[in-house]
């Protein structure tokens, strides 16, 4: 619990435990996901890398699922600071029908330094439905929504958007504790459908030995109208092990 604590609280925060969709009954009760990656090299290349990522669930078995997530990255190349990132998110998932259709909110808070921003906040609500499930090895799903989002850049400026919020996402268990998933997110601001953000991430989860898992992950980011002087698309890949609890 000390090496938890000193992680979460000495290092910025990156990136999801995992994009597996959640529904209420998949996993009765609290528990909690653990993601540490470090990295460390001396010599021709001095570099210190560290990620660590947690996430922690309660799932009533009757009306409605929550859970919590913070996850984050820092990274030093030859003495010089080159990621500095923070991500934090909370979602409640409502029973609206028994099998079929869910009513969601979430808010989120989030920091990239390199990505020029500061702090963005914002707060969201919608509808998800199930598409498909077959034999319980398969389960798709959808979303859609609105949200707003407070912006503060470096260079003190700032944004106040509604964006239109959807998602498909679905999963595909291989066995009881592995799996591969995706999940896509569309939000386009409701005044202008040219500005849009898009996002892509797929995971390999895999199961090592009791309760430790092999964590495979892709992500795309697109952001049409990025800040001035950053990058609109961004591509990371990662391996990641994950425990249990």
């Amino acid at each position: 619990m000390k090496i938890l604590l000193f992680l979460l609280l000495t290092q910025t925060l990156f990136a999801l435990v995992s994009v597996i969709p959640v529904d209420i009954g998949d996993d009765v009760g609290l528990h909690g996901k653990l993601g540490i990656s470090l990295e460390t090299k001396r010599g021709n290349t001095e570099k210190d890398n560290y990620k660590t990522s947690l996430r922690a669930t309660y799932d009533s078995n009757a009306s409605y699922v929550t859970w919590m997530e913070l996850s984050g990255e820092y990274r030093q190349t030859n003495g010089v600071e080159d990621t500095n990132k923070l991500y934090s998110h909370v979602r409640y998932i409502h029973k609206i029908t028994k099998q079929t259709l869910r009513a969601e909110a979430f808010v989120q808070i989030q920091t990239d330094k390199y990505k020029l921003l500061q702090e963005r906040t914002l707060g969201g609500a919608g509808g998800r439905f199930k598409i498909f499930e077959v034999l319980e090895n398969a389960k798709g799903y959808g979303g859609i929504g609105g949200l707003y989002e407070n912006i503060s850049y470096l260079d003190n400026s700032t944004e106040n958007n509604v964006r239109l919020n959807s998602y498909l996402a679905y999963t595909i268990r291989f066995n009881e504790k592995s799996s591969f998933s995706y999940i896509f997110y569309y939000q386009p601001l409701f005044e202008d459908f040219n500005d849009y953000a898009l996002s892509h991430d797929i995971e390999l989860q895999l199961h090592i030995y009791k309760q430790f898992y092999l964590k495979v992950s892709a992500s795309y980011d697109l952001d049409s109208k990025p800040p001035l002087g950053v990058k609109n698309e961004d591509f990371a890949q990662e391996t990641m092990f994950i425990f249990n609890f």
